[in-house]
């Protein structure tokens, strides 16, 4: 995923970006940068890898050291940014989030029309965000870039863009993942998430609607583009990557969890299941278990502690066997809550199913006499071609996909796939007790698509559904 940040003041911003980029570090685990406009008209930057440590403990020297009215920053999930642009729109800064996935078609069809070049990051990949700069620079303004970005990219990209008069923002064309902008007297800041900014004294002003684009000063905020009539912004925003006190499109994430859960607990009281506890793979399954105690009247308990000291994020390492080892090391148990325990399991999701397996045979040989999990959102079908959302190479690291092949071999044709994605078929509860056997569960039931929904309080048709049933 990835976060970004901006700030428009009318004295110092160097501290309010600071922390309003570092608020923004559960969105990513690979670099962080900032960048801003120093009092004689010149860009400064600086970018750092935070696989290891937190962004703070990397820019905690360098931010005495810049010192603008104008800044931007960002959280990265891979390539270094923000960029500094020299060319014939002027000097300018950039930092984006989302992903491109035409980027080599579009690569191709700039190196084919212009005989010009992308520089190479390791491996031989393009930085996107040069890519987005390109677009950008086909045009003769950069409102009119921006919109170039919108029409001509797959996936989605919101971005900020600085130069020496003020801050772009633009949110993606269809809104699949959020910019808004907050006040306070000394000017505004545009944010990924709400909550970055409130403990910095800004208050909320505006979210941006989808392919909406601004332009802000420290004195105001001028509309560029008015948004479009569509959306479909990222639900999974609300089961696992946003922090608990932001919110999106008005819908907080914290009370949307709680919501899931609630709804959770209606469907199984229809079974004849009775847990001693129910209990949330933290972090994002607490707020997702307590919804359902409070709906069910089941205690709600925590029977493993999160140990986050010296492995912040279970998702940083790029090998599998580490991210797995770690995410172990991060649960200790409190043997008296869990022997001889029925426990009820709320994880966000299960993607490939490794981790929660090994979670639950860890409950059991602390001594749990069953593990029922119930997952916050249904089963992860297809592979998000809108955001940085996994690093999975191929949809077959989906368990669900796994056991879907295992049923109907390599060939699988959309429509078979879609009895998959529906809970009321033979073929969903097929493969539900499949992987019900795999991971070692007691008993395993999927949130169900509607019920996930409806938790929001949106129209289900401003919301993405793709990782789930393949609606564009």
């Amino acid at each position: 995923m990835g976060g970004i940040f901006g700030v428009a003041s009318k004295s110092d911003c160097s501290l309010d970006l600071f922390f309003g980029v570092d608020y923004h570090s559960h969105l990513g685990t690979r670099r962080g940068g900032l960048a801003v406009l120093n009092e004689d008209g010149t860009f400064e930057r600086s970018i750092h890898n935070i696989s290891n440590s937190p962004f703070r403990t990397k820019f905690d020297s360098d931010i005495n050291d810049m010192h603008g009215k104008l800044g931007i920053g960002c959280i990265s999930d891979y390539e270094a940014q923000p960029l500094l642009v020299h060319s014939h729109l002027g000097s300018f800064a950039i930092t984006t989030v989302g992903i491109v996935t035409n980027k080599d078609e579009l690569v191709q069809g700039i190196l084919d029309a212009s005989k010009t070049h992308f520089l190479e990051m390791s491996g031989g990949e393009i930085n996107q965000t040069e890519l987005i700069v390109a677009l950008i620079n086909q045009k003769n303004t950069i409102e009119d870039g921006i919109r170039n970005v919108q029409e001509k990219i797959k996936g989605s990209i919101t971005m900020l863009v600085m130069t020496k008069d003020g801050i772009y923002g633009a949110r993606d064309k269809l809104g699949r993942t959020p910019l808004v902008i907050g006040q306070k007297d000394e000017g505004y800041c545009l944010s990924f998430e709400s909550h970055a900014y409130l403990n910095l004294g800004y208050k909320d002003f505006k979210e941006l609607g989808p392919g909406e684009i601004v332009f802000v000063t420290p004195e105001k905020v001028e509309q560029v583009q008015k948004p479009g009539d569509k959306m479909k912004i990222c639900t999974f925003l609300w089961i696992y990557y946003g922090y608990p006190t932001a919110c999106y499109e008005g819908v907080n994430v914290e009370q949307m969890r709680y919501n899931c859960g609630a709804y959770l607990a209606k469907r199984d009281k229809e079974n004849n299941i009775k847990p001693d506890c129910v209990a949330g793979v933290p972090d994002s399954g607490t707020a997702h278990a307590v919804g359902y105690a409070n709906e069910s009247g089941v205690p709600f308990s925590r029977p493993f502690i999160k140990y986050t000291p010296t492995w912040p994020r279970s998702f940083m390492p790029t090998n599998q066997n580490q991210r797995n080892l770690i995410a172990h090391m991060k649960l200790i148990p409190v043997q008296q809550l869990i022997k001889d325990k029925s426990i009820l399991l709320i994880d966000d999701s299960i993607v490939r199913g490794t981790q929660l397996r090994e979670t639950t045979d860890f409950l059991y040989e602390s001594g749990a006499k069953e593990v029922h999990v119930r997952p916050a959102c249904p089963p992860i079908m297809f592979g998000c071609k809108y955001l940085n959302f996994s690093r999975s190479k191929s949809e077959m690291d989906l368990i669900a996909r796994r056991v879907v092949r295992q049923f109907e071999g390599d060939d699988v044709s959309p429509e078979v796939l879609a009895k998959y994605c529906n809970p009321d078929t033979p073929e969903y509860a097929k493969m539900l007790e499949e992987i019900r056997k795999q991971l070692h569960f007691t008993t395993l039931r999927f949130h169900r698509l509607d019920d996930m929904l409806d938790s929001t309080g949106l129209d289900h048709c401003k919301l993405c559904t793709y990782c789930w049933n393949g609606v564009e």
